[in-house]
């Protein structure tokens, strides 16, 4: 195959897979959203950790949620933390608890009960994404993941899940921030307008 016909494929496989999950998690994005807005309108946050591509796309998340997400929409700032940002914390909690902890020991201070932790795995296997999801769930904080393939193990912390349904990382994560963009455009046009 050509680079052309290669380039055409890549974006043909990313542009499938978003149009299944248009088909197919509708009713799952807005319980998320619904999840969400009650956390807000309770004075909850958003929390976001995953590791690689999917710390980066925790991190986009978030800002979006605490900065901007559209520049037509003025608004306030609302909470939300990427748990991937302080590398005092990631080093001091990876030295001290071990890697699989690098979330949970944060989330355990900063977060309460009726928050909402994304966890971001693109296998569903991340060792301290599931150890920060059972921490949350433990909290009565609410679940949500963005995984890949089947799911993986995470699927059982997660109160919400958002299967990606392919075992490519790039399309997963691409389909990853999709995902997050529509369920925070959906919750930020319900909080504008009330």
């Amino acid at each position: 195959m050509d680079e052309a016909a290669r380039f055409a494929r890549l974006m043909e496989d990313g542009a499938l897979l978003r149009r299944r999950l248009a088909q197919e998690a509708t009713s799952a994005v807005i319980a998320i959203v619904d999840a969400c807005e009650a956390s807000m309108r309770a004075g909850g946050k958003l929390f976001f950790c995953g590791n690689g591509g999917s710390a980066a796309d925790a991190q986009h998340l978030a800002t979006e949620w605490l900065v901007r997400l559209r520049s037509k929409v003025e608004r306030p700032s609302w909470p939300a933390i990427a748990l991937t940002l302080d590398p005092t914390a990631l080093t001091a909690g990876g030295n001290d608890y071990g890697f699989d902890e690098v979330f949970a020991r944060p989330l355990a201070g900063l977060g309460r009960a009726g928050d909402v932790l994304f966890g971001i795995t693109t296998s569903g296997r991340s060792p301290n994404v599931l150890r920060a999801l059972e921490t949350a769930r433990g909290m009565g904080i609410m679940t949500v993941g963005l995984l890949g393939g089947d799911g993986g193990p995470a699927r059982a912390f997660c109160d919400h899940a958002l299967i990606v349904p392919s075992n490519e990382t790039a399309r997963i994560q691409e389909a990853h921030i999709a995902l997050g963009h529509a369920v925070l455009e959906l919750l930020e046009d319900r909080l504008v307008r009330a």
